[in-house]
């Protein structure tokens, strides 16, 4: 494969990549690091620094659009971030004590539970909270409302479970710097299910958070050498194009297709990094 046809490859699953992302805010990462480890050979950890550029990319072109169309719950995104900011941090420490073998692994289990947990509740969009007893999220008035295009209504909603998801933001934030993921994929059913936002605002807020915290940690992987610009500079061009066209179409789409492929994606990815788990 020559040097054109790589980068010209990448770009193109990059922009793959960014709009699934931006769609289930993900954040691209979910697919780039399986298909630079798995298709292309590259090693987990620069896999997992060119993932992390693309997720800032990622959040960079979907969250201005979020925001705009007021799917983004800004309020409860910067509260979140301090968890995941620390998280991240914690995580790119953790980095270079664990093996490649176990990060495979802990990718596989991370997804598969986030899919598990999906899959079993029903859509609390189909039912948002309209009272909320959580003192910390009436304090500081962390409650919103979007416009659904789908459903031509206003969505009003209530958010609980604030300290719960703090937490969560914590672990999400240190899987992130671990894995690259952009820790979408527990930050969506944190907020879905913990916090009783709705999925769409969920996926948005989510958007809206992982450059922040993909940023505390790529700084790190940067230092080590660990982000190499002929890898992260196509992935971050595709993914962002991508985003940028994902965020345009959530609004469009009925909810329970957002939940139906995320739950799907997160098996899928769960399955192929387990496999490459074990083998390692």
């Amino acid at each position: 494969m020559t040097l054109l046809i790589f980068v010209l490859s990448l770009g193109a699953i990059a922009v793959a990549a960014g709009l699934l992302g931006s769609l289930v805010g993900l954040g691209g990462g979910i697919i780039i690091v399986p298909v630079l480890t798995l298709l292309f050979h590259i090693d987990i950890r620069l896999a997992i620094g060119a993932s992390l550029v693309s997720v800032i990319a990622t959040s960079s072109g979907a969250a201005v659009t979020y925001v705009r169309e007021r799917l983004t719950n800004i309020r409860t995104g910067m509260f979140l971030e301090i968890g995941t900011t620390l998280g991240a941090i914690s995580g790119a420490y953790l980095t270079t004590k664990i093996s490649s073998n176990t990060l495979f692994i802990l990718f596989a289990i991370v997804l598969a539970y986030s899919a598990f947990m999906l899959q079993r509740k029903g859509l609390s969009s189909d039912k948002p909270l309209t009272v909320s007893h959580d003192k910390l999220a009436n304090q500081l008035n962390l409650h919103s409302s979007y416009f659904d295009e789908n459903q031509h209504r206003n969505i009003t909603y209530k958010v609980t479970g604030t300290k719960i998801g703090l937490c969560l933001m914590y672990i999400a934030g240190l899987i992130s710097a671990l894995l690259g993921v952009g820790s979408g994929s527990l930050k969506v059913p944190a907020m879905d299910i913990a916090m009783r936002m709705p999925i769409k605002a969920s996926a948005a807020t989510s958007d809206f958070m992982i450059g922040v915290t993909a940023t505390a940690s790529a700084g790190a992987y940067f230092a080590r050498g660990q982000i190499n610009p002929l890898i992260a500079a196509p992935i971050a061009i595709g993914v962002l194009i991508g985003a940028i066209i994902g965020s345009r179409l959530l609004n469009r789409i009925a909810p329970n297709s957002v939940q139906v492929l995320l739950v799907i994606v997160l098996i899928i990815v769960a399955l192929e990094m387990l496999q490459r788990g074990v083998q390692v």
